[in-house]
């Protein structure tokens, strides 16, 4: 059986085609859904009317791929926002489909699971309106939670103004509290991560197949934030491996990743590809 999953993030909203427990391909299209959200607590209808269209678009091909099921889930800029039921009317009357809000509980089970399953370790995710830190061993739960605190919001409170970033993360990543982290591999998943990655391996062009599994240490993660919010915007666009999409957004983001690096005592991140989007499709599976 065919399936899509529809994951409508703060930064983007992404399309995976799904086939026989593979992963056949990834999409994206970067939206901003949750931009102007830290000041008003709101989105914009300008990001609500070109997000709803991005999840009519690939519901379209989805179904036109052959798809029998098309998923489509929300994170924390839908479940954060004043008028989240303004957006699932937009996108039920422009795509034709129900929008599942999960929780930032919800977002962290889904996350690990796509990118372990059973097996040990934890993840990092960071995305554009929240983060979640998840760790498991021998397939029990050791610890998560989700912070809101991502590269969206990040942006929008603080610019590109390391300084004003350091603050405000310092301030967001506090209330993990103690992770009990100590002897667990550490995955980064999610657009932060996979940029990081590409831009560590100096891609020419954005290939998962090395993505995946790329290992990035803290000191490069430092030197990555330093060296990404040193540059204008223009210039960060340039930089090999860089989605363009994210230029502005991603020094943050980088700066963020390296933060709780530091905080977990974690000396690296290994990179992974699989997510929750496949997380997301296992769990709806065990419905079916």
């Amino acid at each position: 059986m065919k399936i899509a999953a529809i994951d409508i993030g703060s930064n983007s909203v992404r399309l995976m085609m799904w086939a026989d427990g593979k992963t056949l391909y990834k999409t994206l299209n970067t939206t901003r859904l949750g931009e102007g959200l830290v000041s008003t607590g709101s989105m914009t209808q300008s990001a609500i009317a070109r997000t709803a269209v991005a999840v009519r678009d690939f519901a379209a091909r989805a179904k036109e791929e052959g798809a029998e099921r098309v998923f489509a889930f929300a994170t924390a800029a839908v479940r954060s926002a004043s008028n989240r039921a303004d957006f699932l009317k937009a996108v039920r009357e422009e795509a034709g489909i129900e929008v599942d809000v999960i929780s930032g509980e919800e977002e962290a089970r889904i996350g690990i699971l796509g990118a372990l399953g059973c097996g040990d370790g934890g993840i990092i995710d960071v995305g554009g309106a929240s983060t979640e830190i998840t760790l498991q061993r021998s397939g029990a739960r050791l610890y998560s939670h989700s912070a809101n605190v991502g590269t969206v919001r990040l942006y929008d409170a603080c610019g590109r103004d390391k300084a004003a970033l350091s603050r405000y993360i310092s301030g967001a990543i506090a209330e993990y509290g103690s992770v009990p982290a100590r002897g667990l591999t550490m995955y980064a998943i999610g657009g932060t991560a996979t940029t990081m990655a590409a831009v560590a391996l100096g891609l020419e062009k954005y290939d998962p197949s090395k993505t995946d599994g790329a290992q990035i240490t803290l000191e490069q993660a430092g030197r990555m934030a330093d060296m990404l919010l040193s540059l204008s915007v223009e210039e960060v666009k340039k930089v090999k491996g860089m989605e363009p999409r994210r230029a502005d957004v991603i020094g943050g983001g980088c700066l963020l990743m390296c933060s709780i690096m530091s905080m977990l005592g974690a000396d690296k991140i290994v990179v992974s590809e699989k997510d929750n989007l496949e997380g997301y499709v296992l769990s709806r599976l065990k419905n079916i």
